[in-house]
């Protein structure tokens, strides 16, 4: 296994300084994060390391953006991009959809072959409504991953954080029975799963029995942590908003045993990309934190990851 960072927690540097940071720390990949230039909607999103347009339309750049990461010694594990391809609102379905179109080409064309997302969801339709419109929204875009040969790996994220979020949440893929259910639809071996225990945890989801059962399907794997505040759930229940009840956290400050978790993906044999996601608040406020939670994250899956 790899063990990279996913990079929007380096919003603040450029691409060659995201790397140079990367490689400075002696992470192996780097998820790079490819939202369209200027969009951030939402903490941790709007970030652009690599503008997916630049790639399609210049050669060099997307020449640079490649020399640039294997001259370091730092490989691209994805093109990131986590909207909701699935809104209610048909404006903002459509701009998803057009950039996850430019990101899947863009990422064929750089030789990275992989793009991490979401599927999408509209939060005011039931489970069964939102399946049929996945049929009509996402066979168009798994055939043009096809046609570029690049995998699309859906991180199993709620979007079901905060009151712009409720009800339903904006994400789709978020239970081992709804994954069943997607795979059985979108029949596709371009089609998998952005593997992330934390989302699992305060869902009270069994987070180790579906790398078994979904072995095939795990493309790409996240490390963040989460922490239950036991307190506060016996307070408000599971029904309230996440957020009410749990904290993101860094790998080893939280509630995933991984030891369990990473003994489990050598269990299946995988042996493909792993990045640390930071998103804990208690490592925000400057430049020095944010490059601590990178140093302490990496330094405490290297127990299990080298």
């Amino acid at each position: 296994m790899k063990l990279g960072l996913v990079s929007a927690i380096l919003d603040q540097s450029s691409y060659e300084e995201m790397i140079d940071t990367a490689a400075e720390l002696g992470f192996a990949c780097v998820e790079a994060a490819c939202w369209p230039q200027g969009a951030a909607e939402r903490r941790y999103g709007g970030v652009s390391h690599i503008d997916a347009d630049r790639v399609l339309e210049e050669d060099a750049y997307a020449a640079h953006i490649r020399d640039y990461a294997r001259e370091k010694e730092v490989e691209i594990s994805s093109l990131a991009y986590y909207p909701n391809t699935m809104d209610s609102n048909q404006e903002k379905r459509e701009a998803a959809i057009r950039h996850l179109r430019k990101l899947i080409c863009a990422s064929a064309k750089l030789g990275v072959n992989m793009v991490t997302t979401f599927i999408g969801r509209d939060q005011n339709k039931t489970l069964e409504e939102n399946l049929e419109l996945m049929k009509e929204i996402w066979p168009p875009i798994l055939k043009l991953a096809e046609e570029n040969q690049v995998k699309v790996a859906i991180e199993n994220c709620p979007m079901l954080f905060d009151q712009g979020q409720w009800p339903g949440g904006q994400n789709l893929m978020t239970t081992p029975y709804i994954w069943q259910k997607v795979f059985e639809i979108l029949d596709s071996p371009y089609l998998g799963i952005n593997y992330d225990p934390s989302h699992f945890v305060w869902q009270r989801v069994d987070y180790i029995k579906p790398i078994y059962q979904f072995k095939e399907k795990i493309f790409h794997v996240h490390y963040k942590d989460i922490k239950v505040y036991e307190d506060k759930l016996e307070q408000c229940g599971i029904m309230a908003y996440p957020l009410q009840y749990m904290s993101p956290k860094l790998p080893g400050l939280g509630d995933v045993d991984w030891g369990r978790y990473v003994s489990a993906l050598t269990d299946i044999g995988y042996s493909g990309y792993t990045c640390i996601e930071v998103e804990d608040k208690a490592f925000e406020g400057s430049a020095e934190k944010i490059l601590d939670s990178l140093r302490l994250s990496k330094r405490y899956m290297e127990q299990f990851v080298i």
